[in-house]
C-alpha cells in the first residue's frame, strides 16, 4: 500500500531535520503546508508534485554533497556566528 503524501513529508521532516514550516516555504512557498495537512487538507496535483519534486532533489543534493543548511531566520544567524567564531 502506498503510504499518504503526509506520510512521506513526515519522513522526509526526520530524514532532513527540516523545520515543518521552513520545508512547506522551501517547497511550495507555504509556510503552513505540513501544519495543514496534518488537519486534514487535501493537497491538489500541482501541490503533490511540487512537494515530491522538492523532496527527491534535496536527496539527490545531498547524495552529491551540495544541501544547503536551511531554518529560520534564528537559527541561520546562530550559525553564522559559530561559523565566524571558528575564523
Amino acid at each position: 500500500m502506498e503510504r499518504s503524501l503526509l506520510q512521506r513529508i513526515e519522513a522526509f521532516l526526520k530524514e532532513s531535520a527540516m523545520p515543518p514550516s521552513v520545508f512547506g516555504r522551501a517547497a511550495v512557498h507555504d509556510p503552513r503546508l505540513v501544519s495543514d495537512l496534518r488537519g486534514g487538507r487535501e493537497p491538489g496535483r500541482a501541490v503533490i508534485c511540487r512537494v515530491e519534486h522538492f523532496m527527491n532533489k534535496w536527496r539527490a543534493d545531498r547524495r552529491s554533497g551540495t544541501v544547503v543548511p536551511r531554518g529560520d531566520r534564528r537559527t541561520r544567524a546562530v550559525r553564522h556566528l559559530e561559523t565566524g567564531a571558528r575564523a
